[in-house]
């Protein structure tokens, strides 16, 4: 467990923590939340010793091991599997079997054990990375993103693994869904202090709204009461008669204790311009299939039909590598199919979100500039007003692209999208790099939003928010699924998952984690024992 005592920390003119008391108690999993560059990364570094407070204590009791996901990239064994192994307790160090598991939980297959870490993806890395973490044995988890580069499968499989550890979790994810789904409190940077409470997300930000309502109450309340000493010091101060009572409540005045008014943090502000479309079916796509080099045998998919009503809310799902972006890619013309085609109605709109279109953004241009180009129609007021509503005020409209941020990087591309009316979003993981409250506010916008939306997401919270049908890879191939996504989830289901299930049927195994922090180890047996 993990004590803090009068923190303090600040960089230069900026202070993240004052005078920060809190601790991490037993078996606690934390849901860490905050804008971005608030300070939750640091906290991280602080407590691992990677960087100093300015004043105050971090207690970490002696013999207590805290594991953390790894970001830099360096890989010493010729396969993904002998890898992983290597961070391998010493008791367990020949266990491969369990390396093996959590690899397969984190989507790796059979054939990539023996593959050099190197072969894979950037995003395939990192799942190594977080494997190797998994397998140690910490008594506490500091997981920062670990979502990211995880597709929907294993998500849901990581989300069973946290629940099931013994140890404590602090984990910072702009999931919102996934970090309900895994922790047992929620805690916040809030003015520069850490808040920590039981309870999910939504227990979190309505004590905190009820808080700030019952703060801003008093405070009126308080300059009320003050405007009405004021008067009355202003009326009786030159009589002789009332100037004794003036001058006491003038002092009454001196002593109190002035409420002031909350900072609140910049937050997003706007709605998707829509163009009235009379159609009630606004693009429609038959027999579709693509492969990049041109062989039918190496198609994505093949055989897709789908219509896209004019106010449908599609979601386009599955593992990483399937084909997801590509579809996406497609239905936005960057991309011609191997067969089939694509026919839309005259009137139609498109403001497309794509995973490279943010490469595309000019590093050279400033946020005003970027803007102008998506509508060079659109006046400096109407520009800055934009700009406005995607958290870049006043004189932030002339930070060069080049500086940005990946989060602000996505709000100007959100900004593009905004500057053209349309009926028809195409969003390639828009929340990626967004933090928790500006993926919130863009939920909200694409569920009130009177055009038609396709959406590729991991995100089960956003799936259940707003999706009403969902294009589905799932094997080999991908498919139009008529329903919701727990409607998918009881009809369908992924397939690894009844897989996995029938394993550790066979197996007789119970549901609990390889990774048991250490002193615990003899509690695992006992729950084993009793299986």
């Amino acid at each position: 467990m993990i004590q803090i005592s009068n923190l303090t920390k600040s960089y230069g003119k900026q202070v993240l923590y004052s005078d920060v008391t809190l601790s991490i108690g037993p078996r606690e999993k934390v849901g860490f939340v905050g804008r971005n560059g608030s300070g939750k990364s640091t906290l991280f570094r602080l407590i691992l010793g990677e960087e100093q407070p300015d004043s105050g204590i971090i207690g970490i009791p002696k013999g207590y091991k805290i594991g953390t996901l790894e970001q830099h990239i360096k890989f010493t064994q010729k396969t993904a599997l002998e890898e992983v192994a290597t961070a391998l307790s010493e008791d367990e160090i020949y266990d491969h079997w369990k390396a093996e598991k959590i690899l397969f939980g984190l989507g790796f297959t059979e054939p990539d054990m023996g593959k050099h870490p190197e072969s894979f993806s950037g995003g395939y890395q990192i799942r190594m990375n977080l494997a190797k973490l998994l397998v140690q044995n910490p008594h506490m988890l500091l997981l920062d993103e670990p979502t990211n580069y995880l597709d929907i499968v294993s998500l849901r499989w990581l989300k069973g693994w946290l629940r099931s550890f013994q140890g404590e979790v602090i984990v910072i994810t702009h999931d919102r869904g996934f970090m309900d789904e895994v922790t047992t409190h929620t805690m916040g940077v809030v003015r520069r202090q850490l808040r920590k409470l039981k309870g999910d997300t939504i227990t979190f930000f309505e004590t905190l709204d009820h808080e700030d309502e019952i703060h801003e109450k008093s405070r009126v309340n308080q300059e009320k009461r003050i405007k009405e000493i004021e008067e009355f010091v202003a009326r009786n101060m030159a009589r002789a008669s009332t100037a004794g009572r003036a001058q006491s409540r003038l002092k009454l005045l001196d002593k109190m204790e002035r409420i002031e008014k909350l900072d609140h943090d910049a937050m997003l502000a706007f709605r998707f311009n829509y163009e009235k479309c009379p159609g009630k079916v606004v693009m429609e796509a038959c027999d579709l299939s693509f492969s990049y080099d041109g062989n039918p045998d190496n198609a994505l998919f093949k055989d897709l039909t789908f219509a896209v009503g004019a106010q449908d809310r599609i979601a386009i799902i599955g593992k990483n590598g399937k084909g997801k972006s590509t579809l996406l890619n497609l239905l936005a013309g960057e991309l011609k199919p191997l067969t089939g085609g694509m026919s839309t109605h005259p009137s139609i709109k498109i403001g497309h979100f794509g995973q490279t279109n943010i490469q595309r953004l000019d590093l050279e241009c400033n946020v005003l500039e970027e803007l102008s180009s998506a509508n060079p129609s659109l006046n400096n007021q109407r520009l800055r007003s934009l700009a406005g509503a995607m958290m870049f005020p006043g004189d932030a409209v002339e930070k060069c692209i080049k500086v940005l941020s990946g989060g602000e990087r996505s709000r100007v591309l959100l900004g593009k999208i905004l500057a053209n009316p349309t009926n028809l979003l195409l969003l390639d993981e828009p929340t990626n790099h967004l933090d928790m409250e500006s993926i919130e506010e863009l939920t909200e916008q694409l569920d009130e939003y009177e055009g038609a939306v396709i959406i590729v997401t991991h995100s089960e919270m956003i799936l259940r928010d707003i999706a009403t049908k969902l294009i589905v890879f799932n094997g080999e191939n991908a498919q139009l699924f008529l329903g919701n996504y727990d409607d998918f989830l009881e009809k369908i289901g992924w397939d690894d998952e009844p897989k996995a299930k029938k394993k550790e049927d066979k197996e007789k195994r119970v549901d609990v984690p390889d990774v048991i922090p250490a002193g615990q180890k003899s509690q695992k047996k006992r729950e084993r024992s009793f299986a």
